[in-house]
């Protein structure tokens, strides 16, 4: 893949409908200044419906997308390749374009796994993960990658996680599928990770025990705190705000979109990432 040409300019944007609440264009504005890059970056209302005319119209010009939910499954049969989080988790949430071919990638799972670290989390043995679409499955893997050994998915409709076991299975996770309303009565937890649309209201209210023993993540970020944040710090519990895995998975797309790899790393990328950071402060 190629990787950065400072002076080339480029276009990116993040999609999704509603996007008009993205913090992405601060973040990714905010990298691209720091790397001196003089590239474009903006958030577009894009629905599933229009996805492929939008991916297929690109010109030249453009270096890449990121992707909000639905889009992170919806993209799949436009992409050429998947990096090796995106084929596990069946989505990506970033699109680079490169010499004619569309390369996707999942961002999401190291955004999580960057977000927790930032907050003292590095490990953990028995996780939860609230929802069941793709977001889920990136949280599945990243538990993983903490080396857990369980994960309890909590979801409305039980058929609804059936997606998420085979993936669990995959990675030497025992899984268990719970029903949404058997959060008021979890425990053995040291980790939650919810993955379910912001200001959802799941109308359980989760256990004494589990908000003494479990960091929640709370993926979404808007509006903050979600519910179920709001009755975790209630109780006294620690949460990781949402905003963190954004970061931190826009870090990992600022190095697809110049360099080609999320897996290297920036020139001087303490100092984009302190940008970023201070972008959404």
């Amino acid at each position: 893949m190629t990787a950065v040409n400072a002076s080339q300019p480029h276009r990116l944007a993040v999609l999704g409908s509603p996007i008009a609440h993205s913090k992405s264009p601060a973040l990714h504005r905010a990298a691209y200044r720091a790397l001196g890059l003089d590239w474009q970056y903006e958030a577009v209302e894009v629905a599933s419906s229009g996805l492929a005319e939008f991916v297929g119209s690109r010109d030249a010009s453009w270096r890449g997308l990121s992707l909000t939910m639905p889009l992170k499954q919806e993209v799949l049969p436009l992409v050429d390749e998947l990096d090796r989080r995106a084929r596990l988790t069946g989505a990506a949430n970033t699109l680079r374009f490169d010499r004619g071919r569309r390369l996707g990638f999942n961002t999401d799972v190291g955004g999580i796994v960057g977000a927790l670290a930032d907050a003292g989390t590095t490990q953990s043995s028995r996780a939860g993960v609230v929802g069941g679409g793709a977001t889920a499955a990136s949280a599945i893997a990243a538990i993983a990658e903490l080396g857990a050994s369980e994960v309890e998915v909590f979801v409305r409709t039980p058929a609804r996680a059936a997606a998420l076991e085979p993936l669990a299975a995959s990675l030497g996770l025992r899984v268990l599928v719970r029903r949404l309303d058997e959060l008021s009565g979890a425990e053995g937890l040291d980790l939650v990770v919810a993955t379910v649309p912001g200001g959802t209201e799941l109308g359980v209210q989760p256990s004494a025990a589990l908000t003494a023993q479990a960091t929640l993540l709370e993926v979404a970020y808007d509006p903050w705190p979600s519910p179920l944040a709001t009755r975790w710090l209630d109780a006294g519990g620690t949460v990781v705000h949402g905003l963190g895995m954004l970061l931190h998975q826009a870090l990992l797309q600022v190095r697809v979109f110049a360099n080609g790899d999320p897996e290297q790393a920036l020139p001087g990328e303490d100092e984009v990432l302190a940008a970023m950071r201070a972008a959404i402060a």
